[in-house]
């Protein structure tokens, strides 16, 4: 791996640890301005004073959650989008270069792939060309690989999900993001398939704190490298909190009586 992208990802995935709390922020693209992310200053203000190790968002995006105190923060730059308002909602594109990337700042990028989709070939082509533009220039890369599409019966089944991170792997991804398949032996058996860190997805908003901070859990246990959640992190009534205990978590060992704990009634 070359020095350049190894000190950028240092900045994502903490050196002693090898492990990262991301906190996508792309969602005003998919679904738009939603609680939580409308004040993107005030929110990645909360990520970085929380514990954060990085945050996700679209280039255009870059500048609104930029500060000029406090804590720093790795910056990833999504360069997929769609929209929930398309008939085509699974199908991602390229809105954004690697190039542009790095004239922001970014310490990674990301790119969305919906295995599956009837335009999965076109994004398999697009994360091929993000891949080697990133290699070439030295830029982490980031892949958030899913199993949608009218083949498919179960998003979660560890089979799938292996298979959607092994993709990723394959296609030179140096993170691999992916769905928890519901418990620490059949996401051992995803995390075994690869040979890059891989990352937690939280998907829709849980009811439960607990049964979030018990996902993040089982999936270190698992041998997972940390998670990349948005919704269930940055909508969190005390989101700075939860980082706080999420930081405990990951970074700390905590087990999860103690996050709880800390957490009280919150």
């Amino acid at each position: 791996m070359q020095v350049g992208k190894k000190i950028r990802l240092e900045r994502i995935i903490n050196r002693e640890t090898k492990r990262c709390i991301i906190v996508p922020m792309d969602h005003g693209v998919s679904i738009g301005p939603v609680t939580g992310i409308e004040n993107m200053r005030e929110a990645v203000g909360d990520m970085a004073a929380g514990g954060a190790d990085a945050i996700l968002m679209h280039k255009g995006i870059v500048h609104c959650g930029h500060r000029n105190t406090g804590k720093d923060l790795g910056l990833i730059v999504h360069l997929s989008a769609s929209t929930d308002l398309s008939p085509y909602a699974n199908s991602k594109v390229l809105v954004a270069k690697v190039e542009e990337a790095i004239r922001l700042g970014a310490d990674a990028v990301s790119v969305h792939v919906n295995l599956g989709d009837a335009r999965e070939c076109d994004m398999l082509s697009q994360m091929g060309e993000v891949s080697e533009s990133a290699e070439r220039w030295g830029m982490p890369l980031l892949a958030m690989m899913y199993g949608r599409g009218p083949k498919i019966a179960d998003s979660f089944d560890a089979d799938l999900v292996a298979h959607c991170a092994r993709v990723g792997v394959e296609l030179g991804a140096d993170v691999v993001k992916v769905p928890y398949t519901g418990d620490i032996d059949s996401f051992a058996h995803v995390v075994e398939s690869c040979c890059v860190p891989v990352v937690i997805a939280g998907g829709a908003k849980m009811d439960s704190t607990k049964d979030f901070l018990q996902m993040v859990h089982d999936s270190l246990k698992a041998g997972g490298a940390g998670l990349s959640v948005g919704r269930n992190v940055f909508q969190h009534p005390h989101r700075k909190e939860l980082l706080k205990a999420l930081r405990g978590i990951v970074h700390e060992n905590w087990d999860l009586k103690e996050a709880l704990d800390f957490m009280g009634d919150k």
